[in-house]
């Protein structure tokens, strides 16, 4: 993968960026917070209803020196999100330290299913079936986010918040394209087990990336 530039891209300098942009965070806990998102190609989870399938494959996408991200990173917000594909896919340190010296909060969101690197302020666990995470990423999430799709969902939500920590932010969120069938369930789950919130996708209502 990458050929020559193997060595750069495993030890954290050179990432593949597929896109980055200045938004709204739209989900969980920060929803509404202007952000400077990070999205890194390379994904193997699968999600069947992945609404970025086209970050999967990382060879699709530019190995970018970290530097050069985190200079434009800087111009637009104090808040960095580094979402996916599955950005743990990548060594994160050089990129969070990076961030770091430029007083620059980071933020992460994962699956959780490969080994955790960098220094995060906010880790974004949202787990999925296929690949389950790791052990250790439930003792740092501050935040666990689960897709709903269908009714089975609430069961693996429920499994999946016995693991984290009691100080951890839960949040059900529906599947996009099923949102008008589950959107109903999740308010009446929440209502009668109210230790977890609602969290819609709201940059697709206002139309933002």
């Amino acid at each position: 993968m990458f050929g020559k530039k193997n060595k750069e891209i495993d030890s954290g300098e050179l990432l593949p960026l597929m896109e980055s942009f200045y938004t709204i965070q739209g989900e969980g806990y920060y929803a509404g917070k202007p952000s400077y998102f990070l999205r890194i190609g390379g994904c193997d989870v699968g999600c069947h209803w992945c609404d970025v399938k086209e970050s999967w494959d990382a060879e699709k996408h530019p190995p970018t020196e970290i530097s050069t991200i985190i200079n434009n990173a800087k111009q637009y917000s104090d808040t960095i999100v580094v979402t996916g594909g599955e950005p743990l896919m990548w060594n994160m340190s050089p990129l969070t330290a990076g961030l770091r010296n430029e007083n620059l909060a980071t933020h992460i969101e994962t699956s959780g299913a490969y080994p955790l690197s960098g220094d995060w302020d906010w880790i974004c666990l949202s787990p999925k079936k296929r690949m389950l995470p790791l052990d250790d990423i439930y003792k740092v999430a501050d935040e666990l986010k689960v897709i709903v799709y269908n009714q089975n969902d609430f069961v693996f939500a429920e499994e999946q918040a016995a693991k984290v920590q009691p100080n951890c932010k839960l949040f059900l969120q529906p599947e996009w394209s099923r949102r008008e069938q589950v959107i109903p369930m999740i308010v009446d789950y929440v209502l009668q087990h109210p230790k977890w919130k609602a969290s819609l996708q709201t940059h697709k209502y206002m139309n933002i990336p």
